[in-house]
Parts: C-alpha cells; sequence; structure tokens
C-alpha cells in the first residue's frame, strides 16, 4: 500500500461535509413556542399553523393583505416630526427618531393613504408598532386627522389598522396627548357627515390609542389573540388588588363582552371587510 493510500482519509470528505441552514429558515412562535418553517408561516399570511398566532405584519405586507395591487396612493409622506422639547435621555428624541426613520424607510409610526379593496375605493391607515411602539405622536395624530378630513372630502370608507403598543408619545408632552382628542374630533366629524369607519384591531393595541380614535369605529373587527386594552394586565392587578379573568384583554374576551364585533383571522380579513364596505356603503 502506497503512503497516499495508508493516508485516513478525513470524515468530512467520506461523509459529507455537514451544510449550515440558512440563518432565519425557522422561526419560534412565541404563543406555543412551536418551531416553524418561515416559507409555511409566509404562505400563511404569517399565522401560525399549529396554534393561530398572527405574527406582526409590515405596513407594506398589511397594504398588500387588504388592497387590489398596485392601488395604494399614500399621503401626506414626508411630514416628520419635531422634537419640541429636545428631550434627552439615554439616545435623544432627535437621534432616535432618525435612527428609525433610516432602519425602516419611513418618517413615523404611521402610514396612510388610499387605495382599492375588492374594486372599491378606501381610505387606509396603520400604525407601525416598530416606530416607537407606534406611540401616537404629533405626525400620527395630523396624518389620522387629515386622513378622515380627505375621507370626509371624497366620501370615501376608512379603514384604519391600529397595531400599537405605545400611547401617547412622552417625547413631546402635551402636543402628544392633545392627538387623542384631535383625532377623535377628526372622527367626529367624518361620522357626522355619514362616512364609515372600520376599525381593526391588531396586536397589540394599547393605551392612548385604544382610548381614542381605534375605540370609535362604526365597526370594530380585531385580529386573534391580539391584546386590546389601555393599560397592560400587570399593572391593572397591581392597582387594583384583585385577580383579574384570564385573557381578559384578548380580541376573544371583548367579543364576547360586547367591545369587539367580529374577530377574524387573517387569511379571511379582506374579504370580510370588503364585503361590510359593500354593504354599508
Amino acid at each position: 500500500m502506497s503512503p497516499a493510500e495508508d493516508t485516513p482519509v478525513p470524515l468530512d470528505f467520506r461523509f459529507g461535509k455537514k451544510k449550515e441552514l440558512p440563518d432565519g429558515i425557522w422561526i419560534k412562535c412565541p404563543d406555543c413556542g412551536g418551531m416553524l418553517y418561515r416559507k409555511e408561516v409566509e404562505e400563511l399570511k404569517k399565522v401560525c399553523p399549529s396554534c393561530k398566532y398572527h405574527f406582526p405584519l409590515t405596513p407594506t405586507e398589511r397594504i398588500e393583505l387588504l388592497l387590489d395591487p398596485g392601488s395604494f396612493e399614500e399621503i401626506d409622506r414626508d411630514l416628520s416630526p419635531l422634537d419640541p422639547l429636545e428631550f434627552e435621555g439615554e439616545t435623544s428624541y432627535r437621534k432616535r427618531t432618525e435612527q428609525l426613520q433610516a432602519q425602516l424607510g419611513i418618517r413615523d409610526a404611521c402610514l396612510t393613504g388610499f387605495g382599492a379593496m375588492e374594486g372599491r375605493r378606501i381610505g387606509l391607515g396603520l400604525t407601525d408598532s416598530r416606530f416607537l411602539m407606534g406611540s401616537m405622536g404629533s405626525v400620527v395624530g395630523e396624518k389620522i386627522a387629515r386622513l378622515f378630513e380627505r375621507g370626509h372630502d371624497e366620501k370615501t370608507p376608512v379603514v384604519f389598522v391600529s397595531g400599537s403598543g405605545g400611547g401617547a408619545r412622552m417625547y413631546e408632552g402635551c402636543l402628544s396627548l392633545m392627538q387623542m382628542a384631535k383625532t377623535s374630533a377628526a372622527v367626529a366629524r367624518f361620522r357626522e357627515a355619514g362616512g364609515l369607519y372600520i376599525s381593526v384591531l391588531t396586536h397589540p393595541t394599547m393605551a392612548g390609542v385604544m382610548a381614542s380614535f381605534a375605540a370609535l369605529g362604526d365597526i370594530i373587527v380585531a385580529e386573534p389573540k391580539a391584546l386590546i386594552g389601555f393599560t397592560g394586565p400587570r399593572v391593572i392587578a397591581q392597582t387594583i388588588k384583585q385577580e383579574l379573568p384570564a385573557g381578559f384583554q384578548t380580541s376573544e374576551f371583548l367579543l364576547e363582552k360586547g367591545f369587539v364585533d367580529m374577530v377574524i383571522e387573517r387569511p379571511k380579513l379582506r374579504k370580510t371587510l370588503a364585503k361590510l364596505v359593500g354593504y354599508l356603503v
């Protein structure tokens, strides 16, 4: 036997080198803990096939889910927040917003515009929890008010998808807090003129957003298992010193108590909203 033949063959050569899986091919469901094939989850509109947990969607994904392809026309895109208090912390408000703008490609936590849903023109608004938890600052409130004002002028129904875990944006002080009244007043004027407003609550919809425009829809629908309320359950329990019902801030609990009109799984959301608009406009 020659020296070359006597040399041990590396294991990687004999059995094949172990292949590394691409990053992100599997994701973990935060509800049931199952390991999920990302492609399958995406084909199901980002819904867990096991427990039906609804993963968050970006505004772009929401638009693709709800509107006819290529029909969306954004409005008020260039509105950008100021820093009236010159708020400083571990990171200044100005620096933080600039970082998020560069990272996400949006100016603030709200996107508004008009498009077609099953061929019918609607106004559409969305909050984005990736931008400071979707909290409501002066730009968010202004864009929401303008959406309803334009919907009033054009006699167009409005669908707003709320996904905000933050309320009034403390970095802007009273200018943020007043947006609760401002958006509520815009919705009231829209309703008095006969406009149809459908509010869609997703996980999470909390605090000042829930205490203002998100709760004022003529029809309020929600995605399954969404956390909906003003203050989180732990804070409420600590404040009132009482044990709270299990799941009392979920979509299903609020449907049972009459606050939410419908709980709709994401794959059925577009068809259902289109039917509602068709029936009521």
